[in-house]
């Protein structure tokens, strides 16, 4: 008793770091699933299916799942011959444990492309044995350091609160160096959401299968494929709003919008609804911030070509209309991507 009571202890303090990191990256989950508390409920799945058949037992003692001959994967072994379990022992009760909880339409397995095989085998195990409610396991590749790759045996494995921190710390010295006016606490806050917004940006907009560099400099930019260049965007377009004596009115005269910067601006918007019905279906989340740039991208470009404020009223409503649609459209990726938007940078 004394030896759990420790082990629970402890846990409890693995637990608490892991929430208060999951706070700075504004993760939270609606439920946790424990392996010490499904574990003797994995075993008993395992020993059922044994007993209808479904499972096998080896020549010395261990219980395996026959999947050569029918699905092309290596067998694998559900329990060890001195009754021990492994990972798919308690994947395969949460399962059936995740359905009965949500009832949901499709379960999607965010985990590492190291594990391919591991969930290709685990949802062949859960077809043998009846459950074949939707399953997809979303993979991801490994992020790299400019010093290389993190090994921990060489300790050079990095934190994710470091990482954060370090995020944070230039996000701070660059809203410092932009403007020294503000106080300390709307410095900070505004470094926060740069900070973050960088991180979540600079990950999320690489193709989960591949793997990339995360260069914390880079990421932090206000130039380039980066979270702030996109959060600046937004923040310039509610400047000139802001700027504009005129309200936002619906009802312009749309045949003023001619112009080939104005006409590739209103393409890249209507373009928007299609990309998110892909990921939808596909889930690439990284076609998001690809998206969010190519915008911005455009954006920028008709801003360098065509005045806003203008003398010609009818214009300039027609001007603010478009780039609200795109400021209200770059929100919404944002939003998507759980990064926050400043109304000034």
């Amino acid at each position: 008793p004394e030896v759990r009571a420790l082990w629970k202890k402890m846990n409890s303090w693995a637990l608490k770091g892991f929430k208060e990191t999951y706070k700075k990256l504004n993760i939270s989950f609606d439920k946790e699933y424990f392996e010490s508390d499904i574990y003797w409920k994995g075993k008993d799945k395992v020993l059922e299916c044994l007993d209808k058949d479904i499972f096998s037992r080896t020549e010395n003692g261990a219980i395996i799942a026959n999947l050569k001959k029918k699905f092309n994967l290596p067998n694998k072994i559900l329990l060890r011959n001195d009754g021990t379990s492994l990972y798919i022992t308690q994947d395969i009760y949460l399962a059936f444990q995740k359905k009965e909880d949500f009832n949901y339409d499709k379960s999607i397995y965010v985990v590492g492309n190291e594990q391919d095989l591991y969930f290709k085998q685990l949802f062949a195990v859960l077809d043998m044995i009846g459950f074949k409610e939707d399953k997809f396991h979303l993979s991801y590749g490994m992020i790299y350091l400019p010093e290389g790759k993190m090994k921990s045996r060489e300790g050079t494995i990095v934190d994710a609160d470091d990482i954060i921190d370090e995020i944070q710390l230039l996000a701070y010295e660059e809203v410092n160096k932009r403007y020294p006016e503000l106080i300390e606490e709307k410095k900070k806050e505004r470094a926060k959401s740069i900070g973050m917004g960088a991180l979540s940006f600079f990950i999320l907009k690489f193709n989960p299968k591949s793997d990339f560099i995360f260069n914390p400099k880079e990421s932090i930019s206000f130039e380039g494929e980066t979270g702030p260049y996109i959060q600046y965007c937004y923040a310039r377009i509610e400047s000139i709003i802001t700027k504009s004596k005129e309200l936002i009115d619906l009802n312009i005269k749309w045949d003023l919008i001619k112009h080939e910067k104005e006409i590739s601006l209103v393409k890249q918007l209507i373009y928007f609804p299609e990309m998110l019905d892909s990921i939808t279906r596909n889930y690439n989340i990284h076609l998001i911030p690809q998206y969010l740039l190519t915008l911005c991208q455009a954006f920028n470009s008709f801003y360098s070509s065509c005045q806003v404020l203008s003398d010609n009223k009818d214009l300039e409503k027609a001007r603010l209309l478009l780039i609200r649609c795109v400021q209200i459209v770059v929100k919404v990726g944002l939003d998507i991507l759980g990064i926050d938007t400043l109304n000034q940078m």
